[in-house]
């Protein structure tokens, strides 16, 4: 629904930066008004436009991965030029109306060439910036504490990631990363709070040497997982998927995927480890699968548990944190967010989510979500990070 009230906006927006874009060049250099230059332009033009319109429509190609590709960073550019171009223009117009500067000033030719050569130096600088910050993976580090009797246990090392996104964008390079970081971390367990996988699961170019590298996390206490909004069969479109009368489940190879790779799925279940804390799985709010209906609530959880132990639940949106504090959880670990990935859209994510990333206390629970090591949409994070969290839980 969000995809088909945006794609006027979509066609709109191309159409104006093609037009200001021939406009820069004419004013740039004569040479570019001739006709020749000015079709390949559009034609050039229109194929990034559509390339992820293309990479939706056709099959599963090399070609097809291609489009896939140019439409992932497309989608950053697309924004950070809008975000430019627009404040441009509102400085255009509000000289214009105040007066401040002579109109043939604003009017002449070198202005418009020269504005627009620093209009792409700007939208270059965050583009670039977010190439580069989304490639590396970083490591942050919380240390709570939990007034509970931790058994055998004086404290727990927690390495928690989410939002993999494993397809066109996200591979090799960048799980290699990840399992480094946690690696280093030394940790008791291992959580992945879903989203492991982006939608399709051929999008990704090599599952065997995904799952050898994953295959790699080691830990005391084992690797547990939840499935997010994601993890499930279907084809996206900028991000976005559609809505459909067949049921939404997770491709049978994803669930292979995770057991090959010695990664424990718990869905809408509750383990006691070392009989010293629990670990609860939740299935996706908004797509639970796996033959899952409905979710427990979070006091239907307390109900069946030991309450003297600690209790840690794990899922993929960070939502209802007063109920889970009503309950009596004591740590709830989320992903979800990516702190909204992307400059201005970090902001907004703070409208939204009570949490949007980080850590926040509500009365005994402790809520920690993380941004993420994967990317949704633009092939790009500004102002965000990609990240492996390390939580020391100490207990009483």
């Amino acid at each position: 629904m969000i995809a088909l009230f945006l794609s006027p906006f979509y066609i709109i927006g191309n159409i104006y930066i093609c037009v200001r874009a021939l406009q820069w060049f004419s004013a740039c250099s004569e040479q570019t008004s001739r006709l020749g230059f000015r079709l390949f332009f559009i034609v050039l033009y229109s194929l990034l436009a559509l390339s992820i319109g293309l990479a939706f429509i056709l099959p599963h190609s090399g070609i097809q991965r291609i489009f896939a590709c140019i439409g992932s960073y497309w989608l950053g550019i697309l924004l950070y030029t809008i975000l430019v171009l627009g404040v441009a223009e509102c400085l255009r117009l509000f000289l214009h109306f105040t007066r401040f500067v002579p109109e043939e000033f604003l009017a002449s030719r070198k202005t418009f060439a020269a504005v627009g050569f620093a209009c792409i130096i700007v939208i270059a600088f965050f583009c670039i910036w977010g190439v580069i910050s989304a490639v590396h993976v970083r490591s942050t580090s919380y240390d709570v504490t939990i007034d509970k009797d931790g058994g055998k246990l004086d404290e727990l090392n927690i390495a928690l990631v989410a939002d993999l996104h494993l397809g066109y964008t996200v591979g090799p390079k960048m799980m290699r990363q990840m399992v480094e970081k946690i690696s280093t971390q030394n940790p008791d367990i291992v959580l992945i709070a879903g989203d492991i996988f982006d939608n399709d699961y051929d999008a990704m170019r090599k599952p065997e040497e995904l799952i050898q590298i994953l295959s790699q996390i080691h830990s005391k206490y084992g690797i547990y997982a939840v499935y997010g909004n994601h993890d499930t069969d279907e084809k996206i479109l900028a991000g976005f998927t559609f809505p459909s009368k067949k049921k939404k489940a997770s491709d049978p190879r994803m669930d292979d995927f995770l057991n090959r790779a010695g990664i424990q799925l718990i869905t809408e279940e509750t383990l006691l480890i070392d009989n010293s804390f629990y670990l609860v799985g939740r299935a996706d709010e908004e797509r639970p699968g796996r033959g899952v209906d409905v979710r427990k609530t979070p006091q239907e959880i307390m109900d069946e548990l030991d309450n003297s132990k600690p209790v840690i639940v794990m899922e993929h949106e960070p939502k209802f944190l007063q109920e889970i504090a009503d309950a009596g959880i004591d740590l709830h670990l989320c992903g979800h967010t990516h702190d909204g990935q992307t400059f201005p859209t970090n902001f907004l994510c703070r409208l939204i989510w009570e949490n949007p990333a980080g850590y926040l206390r509500k009365d005994h629970m402790q809520s920690i979500v993380t941004s993420g090591v994967g990317l949704f949409g633009p092939n790009m994070r500004v102002g965000t990070k990609s990240e492996v969290v390390n939580i020391k839980v100490h207990f009483r």
